[in-house]
């Protein structure tokens, strides 16, 4: 199945998204979600049976468009665009609206003077047709409520535009009606003309389209991490060609260009330093504020700014594949996401827009039957149609999940789905990973302890040459080792890792293993004489490993990690959070329990391989913990792939990054608990956002069906009130969504 996202256009409510989404996954070998907020569609599709060209059919013929590629540029002019087009049929709109309102209103509300030859009763059929001929061009510009309205309920998809265009052009059909009768019957003229609604469909539209420009210029904003991100890539490079600094644009540059970077010029991609040294601040990706030093063999981050000195440096990774390009793309993916609580407002959704026109029926049938006269009917009917529009219930969610991944991703944590940021405020259980997670994960060679008639250096060159190409931290520590005693390193045959025991390989004939207890106890070689040494190592903290050759134990190998300077104070902060912390490592008992006890960690799981460091996540699971993971490294992946949020530090494999559903950029384990806490608030938010779209609705359909007024003596709700009310809304879900901005990491 492959997996894409495509830009959705001519959606207006949540039973747009919904009716797009039906039409694309009742077909066979597809399935798609849409976002409204960010009129995203994720679709995953057997590519044997459909390509674009195929789904944007599905798509065109319920009603709306579709986009295949569009660039961040291209979408920035889409909405500009968007908003010009929309401003402008405003300000057509309310050109036409105030005369409107002045001539069939100003006299009974404000006794203001009309013009004579408009005088309602002097001349009541100038009085009708004024008001028609400033009714039509706002018609005009709303003209796309009633085009997309018409079409979707002759479709069976009825949205919002749907109701609107029932409400307005309701009124605007009754007052042409009476305008007609008007014409010829002028004894009677009079009568026709008082009972004219051409202000209601005017202003209805007006105020609407007035709405969905506040919207639409809200939820720009609730996009605004998307486009700082966006705003940190640079245009042009400088690279070196043929000894000569040549300018270039960053689409032209290749794996393995050399790069220049000034002070105070942003690193154009992601690359290795080759030449010179400085400091670059890579605050906007990381959240990190201080700028770290960079020399050469160091990594640089494309989109972080150099500070103070010139370097050259190899481009590594370009176009899609930096750092900053994917966290573009996993914000994008989780915005467009949908959590599980948007799953309650979509099925709402669904029933809703029919379920108001029923009501909206019921209401003015019930009206004109009780002798309210038909006008009155009307107005009751189109309240309803016009109040009811579920804007606001489809923004609810989406616009939250918005703000709170960006809002996260400007932090340092990118959280991949609307799923895993809706669940993480579950978390009670946070199992970390020791070595680099709770430590920095680059260990260095403390002791080597010699066994039998061997030199140590002798032995450290066989080690050093055996662990030379594993990954693992403690490998390179012994490396490291053996190259800062200028010792050569040998070429091995028959390399074999054993994730979870050690390795093995062979060396002049010779069989070297190295590894844990485990690992020894396989091949049943004795280590009896290492006991006591291997106690003494292990209490001090260090990470001992046994060696053998041809199956005789040669050496104890000890390795020290250090611990990272937060990771106290984080373990801290999920204590306060009432979080249990639990560390799940390879390592033996008694290191593990030694770091665990420098952290604040009171529960130890030692000695597991990595397909059991999942079975004990599923452990805690069947107990009914919602557990979160934390980890850095290949063997961490089952693990995170099995918990209920898997968390990856930034500096991991690439494999644990992709199994995880959180990523922490700064590699800071405060950001664990800072995760969580951005969870809750963003469920709050979603939570305030629903209360009070459903709140607005169930209050505002019986008041403007006239329950009030019939029951209570109370309020008549005008249709013009209702379109303002609808519209205020949305535009105060998307400003309670945009409250989530002011969440600080703390």
């Amino acid at each position: 199945m492959k997996k894409e996202n495509y830009t959705v256009t001519g959606m207006s409510c949540a039973a747009c998204a919904l009716a797009v989404e039906k039409a694309v996954n009742k077909k066979e070998g597809i399935d798609a979600t849409v976002n409204l907020a960010t009129e995203k569609m994720s679709v995953s599709f057997d590519e044997s049976k459909y390509d674009f060209d195929k789904i944007r059919e599905i798509v065109e013929k319920s009603g709306y468009g579709l986009l295949e590629k569009v660039s961040e540029d291209e979408k920035v002019q889409m909405y500009q665009d968007k908003i010009k087009e929309m401003k402008n049929k405003l300000i057509l709109a309310v050109i036409f609206s105030i005369p409107l309102l002045y001539i069939s209103m100003g006299h009974h509300m404000l006794g203001a003077p009309v013009p004579s030859f408009l005088n309602h009763k002097a001349h009541p059929v100038n009085f009708a047709l004024a008001q028609l001929v400033f009714v039509i061009p706002i018609i005009y510009a709303g003209r796309d409520f009633f085009i997309h309205g018409i079409k979707n309920i002759f479709r069976k998809a009825p949205n919002m535009d749907s109701l609107i265009a029932m409400g307005s052009g309701a009124a605007l059909i009754y007052s042409i009606i009476s305008t007609i009768h008007a014409l010829i019957d002028p004894a009677h003229a009079h009568k026709y003309a008082m009972d004219l609604h051409y202000e209601s469909a005017g202003i209805i539209v007006t105020l609407i389209s007035l709405g969905k420009l506040l919207e639409a210029r809200t939820k720009g904003q609730t996009s605004s991490a998307i486009k700082k991100l966006i705003g940190l890539q640079p245009k042009k490079a400088k690279i070196i060609e043929n000894g000569v600094e040549k300018e270039v644009l960053i689409e032209k540059l290749k794996v393995g260009d050399i790069v220049v970077a000034k002070p105070g010029e942003k690193i154009a991609v992601d690359g290795v330093v080759v030449e010179g040294a400085t400091s670059v601040d890579e605050s906007m990706l990381t959240g990190e504020s201080l700028p770290v030093t960079k020399n050469v063999g160091d990594k640089v981050v494309g989109g972080s700014i150099n500070k103070n000195g010139s370097i050259r440096f190899e481009a590594t990774e370009i176009g899609k594949n930096t750092m900053l390009s994917q966290i573009i793309k996993l914000v994008e993916e989780a915005q467009g996401s949908k959590a599980p609580i948007s799953r309650m407002a979509d099925t709402v959704a669904k029933y809703f827009v029919p379920i108001v026109m029923g009501i909206a029926l019921i209401t003015g049938i019930s009206w004109y039957i009780s002798g309210s006269g038909l006008v009155s009917a009307l107005s009751f009917f189109i309240s309803v149609l016009v109040i009811a529009c579920p804007c606001a219930l489809g923004l609810a969610t989406p616009t939250s999940i918005m703000v709170g991944t960006g809002k996260g991703a400007e932090n340092g944590i990118l959280i991949k789905s609307g799923e895993a940021l809706e669940t993480t405020y579950k978390i009670k259980t946070v199992v970390f990973d020791k070595t680099g997670t709770i430590t920095v994960g680059k260990p260095v060679l403390t002791d080597f302890k010699v066994y039998g008639n061997h030199a140590e250096n002798e032995l450290l060159q066989l080690a050093a040459s055996v662990e030379n190409h594993s990954e693992h931290p403690l490998a390179e520590a012994i490396v490291k080792g053996a190259k800062d005693k200028n010792i050569e390193l040998k070429k091995y045959d028959k390399f074999r890792a054993l994730p979870g025991y050690g390795i093995r390989a062979t060396i002049d004939g010779k069989e070297i293993q190295i590894g844990n207890k485990k690992l020894m106890d396989n091949k049943k070689i004795d280590i009896t004489i290492s006991d006591k040494d291997y106690d003494v190592l292990s209490n001090q903290g260090k990470t001992p490993m046994y060696m053998s050759i041809d199956n005789e134990l040669v050496g104890l190998i000890a390795v020290a990690d250090v611990i990272k300077p937060t990771s106290k104070e984080a373990i801290d902060k999920l204590h306060k959070l009432g979080v249990k912390a639990i560390m799940l490592t390879g390592d033996n008992q008694k290191t593990a329990e030694y770091i665990a006890k420098q952290v604040g960690i009171n529960t130890v799981v030692s000695e597991v391989l990595p397909y059991q460091k999942s079975e004990e996540v599923k452990k805690l699971q069947e107990k009914d913990e919602f557990v979160a993971m934390v980890g850095d490294g290949i063997n961490d992946s089952p693990a995170l792939a099995q918990a209920n949020v898997g968390i990856a530090i930034g500096s991991g494999t690439d494999v644990a990054i992709e199994s995880a559903d959180i990523i922490l950029i700064r590699n800071d384990l405060r950001d664990v608990a800072n995760a969580i806490a951005l969870s809750k608030a963003t469920i709050t938010n979603i939570k305030e956002n629903l209360f009070w779209a459903f709140f607005y609705n169930v209050l505002g359909i019986p008041v403007a069906a006239g329950i009030l007024y019939a029951f209570f003596n109370g309020p008549k709700l005008d249709p013009m009130i209702a379109a303002f009310a609808m519209s205020f809304s949305s535009v105060s879900v998307l400003l309670n969504a945009l409250r989530l901005k002011l969440f600080k990491v703390k």
